[in-house]
């Protein structure tokens, strides 16, 4: 389950669309397969490649692989649930889940060195040097995604996931928190004198439209996100729009 439904009316009304949110979760590392009348199948690594192409590499013994082969249709039905988690220690660690349902189909031979190739550029994963002995490429046809954050479930529209790109900030939280953890701090400060000293204020996650904290308290938890004075175009900005949250209102 992600957390508690409670955001800030900013945090609601500037944010990313769901297709892009979606597209972000789908890169992260955490992905579990449920293949049809198999149940959970093992998958070494998943990821979407900015052609919108859902890619997955499962080993060569696993049943998913044997379904395919001796599928009459040469598809089979699968779901890939990727979970995404806040990189620092929260209540409620699991920030969203996305979806993924379709039909696995068998990468053509002659695609897959240029699919491999796709695949690391968005997701390197050391499972790709399995792909050919140990391990199979293999493509979802999606049907179906969805989105769920804060408890709700929100529809994508396949397309509109596909045409999406993930948010270039979010893609690099982790490095951007390091590198800015004493200004990220500073403006922690600022919302927990904001929440009060009953409830404790910890670091989210960030995204190209501001940072977002986890206000937690004895009766539960919210989510608040600061905005940004407009839309970054990528992390190279991250640190002025910080800053210019530290220098804008009262200290």
């Amino acid at each position: 389950m992600t957390a508690g439904p409670i955001h800030s009316s900013a945090a609601v009304d500037r944010q990313p669309p769901a297709a892009e949110r979606a597209r972000t979760v789908a890169l992260r590392p955490a992905a579990a397969l449920h293949v049809a009348d198999l149940g959970s199948s093992s998958v070494l690594a998943a990821t979407t490649t900015a052609d919108g192409d859902v890619l997955l590499v499962v080993p060569t013994s696993d049943g998913a692989v044997a379904a395919l082969r001796g599928s009459p249709l040469g598809d089979v039905p699968a779901r890939l649930t990727v979970t995404d988690r806040a990189p620092l220690p929260v209540r409620h660690p699991v920030r969203a889940l996305v979806n993924l349902s379709g039909w696995l189909t068998a990468v053509p031979e002659q695609d897959i060195a240029g699919l491999v190739l796709d695949f690391a550029e968005t997701t390197p994963a050391e499972a790709l040097f399995e792909v050919g002995l140990s391990a199979v490429l293999v493509r979802m046809d999606l049907a179906d995604v969805e989105l769920e954050e804060s408890g709700t479930i929100v529809d994508v529209d396949p397309d509109d996931f596909r045409a999406a790109a993930p948010d270039p900030v979010s893609r690099v939280e982790t490095e951007l928190m390091a590198a800015q953890e004493a200004p990220l701090g500073r403006l922690r400060a600022r919302v927990q004198r904001w929440a009060g000293r009953r409830d404790d204020v910890r670091l989210l996650g960030l995204n190209r439209f501001g940072v977002r904290f986890r206000v937690q308290s004895e009766q539960g938890c919210y989510d608040l996100g600061v905005p940004f004075a407009a839309p970054l175009a990528g992390p190279d900005g991250f640190a002025g729009a910080v800053d210019d949250l530290l220098t804008c209102g009262p200290a």
